[in-house]
């Protein structure tokens, strides 16, 4: 079975620290939708996790933005940032009409892998 792009960053991004997961994420994607998808109200904190000292999320919120940075790597891999920023904001019909950021947030990482390897694939073969 081949592997795809997703399963591909999985080893780069396992072996990353909190603290730059959270800085790509909040670069690629802003600090609000960061503190949505890891599912915290502070908005302050993604920010926070970022500095190389700051706090560290709890394990809900590491998985989540450990998934996130996966897909975000998978998409940034095939389109422009634009394109990724979109398709994490955008309703998808494959996650009942919410946006993966939300989906991420209600704890649906597999959905939104699944999600993304679909539109992954779609562009990918047409």
């Amino acid at each position: 079975m081949p592997i795809d792009a997703i399963s591909a960053t999985f080893n780069q991004v396992a072996q990353m620290d909190i603290h730059s997961t959270a800085k790509e994420l909040n670069e690629a994607l802003g600090p609000t939708l960061v503190a949505v998808l890891a599912g915290v109200r502070d908005r302050k904190l993604p920010s926070e996790w970022a500095k190389p000292d700051g706090p560290i999320p709890r394990d809900g919120s590491v998985t989540k933005l450990k998934t996130a940075l996966r897909v975000w790597r998978a998409l940034k891999l095939h389109h422009d940032e634009h394109i990724a920023r979109s398709w994490f904001i955008g309703l998808n019909p494959l996650l009942d009409e919410t946006t993966p950021v939300e989906a991420f947030n209600k704890g649906m990482n597999r959905e939104v892998i699944e999600a993304a390897r679909a539109f992954l694939d779609a562009n990918v073969h047409s």
